[in-house]
């Protein structure tokens, strides 16, 4: 299957050594952005993949399209434009400190371009399956215009449509999210994650309300099936983090398809990178499906994809398939000759 996915592409600075932002002086560069992780996940798993975005008609977009080029993401959509790179800067949280992230990412190329004679069905007739994220509209009203005329694009065209919504409270707010995002589940067959978005009862409530971060299976089997009810989805999958200090997680997650729940071992792991782990979560996901996995394997190569980026620095997880299933498998963690 041929894969393309929409998204900004950031350069990211993060100080060495766990060192804090106030205190360096120097800065560890990486590429990343969340649909462009995935894209260069899904492409080390060996599908072909392409990525879409804007990128500044620089040296900076150059580079960073190199980068993609050198994980075998094809770049042949991408735009190059005037204006600036987004940026974020990660401080890397060690033992009883969290990571931190400070965007600085407004008036970005990607989000001031003007969408509006950007032919989707032209660019999607080549693939099979999109994949988006929250994070993109929230950027700018230009990207959720682009947003929507990509989704109903794919749609009318029946590719597969993967959402991630990736609610990011530093760029909007729950409530405006909620909002927007639900608008694009009628389009959407694969969800990655359940909020922020509507599922209403009949008297107008949330069916999400009092959900904890840690539920039930009978909690997360209920919620599933009203979001199937209303929104008719093939596949909806979220991840539950057990964060028992800022070095040391463990993960799982539940899965859902055709009207059935599923629930993954739970694995602990030491933390070298923990940014882009929702990522190579939904990479995983992505992949297994391609590949026609049973629902228990799909769910557990999906969380070991996860919990393996978590070992590799930078934003994605730079892994090939036979790690993940090794992984998977709880086979030895012994030097491979």
């Amino acid at each position: 299957m041929k894969f393309i996915a929409i998204g900004e592409l950031m350069l990211r600075l993060s100080p060495p050594n766990y060192e804090k932002l106030v205190t360096t002086h120097d800065f560890r560069v990486n590429y990343g952005g969340a649909e462009a992780n995935v894209a260069v996940s899904l492409a080390n798993l060996g599908v072909d993949s392409t990525f879409f975005t804007v990128l500044p008609n620089s040296d900076l977009g150059k580079s960073s399209i190199n980068y993609l080029k050198s994980n075998d993401v094809h770049t042949k959509h991408i735009i190059r434009s005037e204006g600036r790179m987004g940026l974020y800067y990660l401080e890397e949280g060690v033992s009883v400190r969290p990571s931190q992230v400070i965007y600085d990412r407004a008036d970005s190329a990607f989000a001031e371009y003007d969408y509006k004679d950007v032919d989707f069905e032209e660019i999607l007739k080549d693939y099979d399956w999109l994949h988006i994220s929250g994070i993109t509209p929230a950027l700018s009203y230009n990207c959720r215009k682009m947003m929507d005329m990509a989704v109903k694009a794919a749609k009318k065209m029946g590719l597969t449509v993967s959402f991630d919504p990736n609610w990011r409270s530093t760029l909007w707010s729950f409530e405006t999210a909620r909002d927007v995002l639900s608008k694009y589940l009628p389009y959407v067959d694969v969800l990655i994650g359940i909020e922020p978005i509507h599922v209403y009862r009949e008297d107008g409530t949330d069916v999400k309300d009092g959900l904890t971060m840690d539920p039930s299976f009978k909690d997360m089997d209920r919620v599933f099936k009203a979001i199937d009810e209303q929104y008719h989805m093939k596949a909806i999958a979220r991840t539950v983090r057990y964060v028992h200090s800022g070095s040391n997680n463990s993960l799982k997650a539940f899965y859902y398809t055709n009207g059935e729940t599923y629930e993954s071992k739970t694995i602990n792991f030491e933390i070298v990178d923990r940014v882009g782990g929702g990522d190579a979560f939904s990479s995983g996901l992505i992949y297994a499906l391609m590949d026609n996995m049973t629902p228990e394997d799909t769910v557990n190569f999906a969380v070991a994809s996860s919990v393996m980026k978590h070992a590799i620095r930078g934003d994605t997880n730079i892994t090939c398939v036979d790690h993940i299933k090794r992984l998977m498998k709880n086979s030895s963690f012994d030097v491979q000759r």
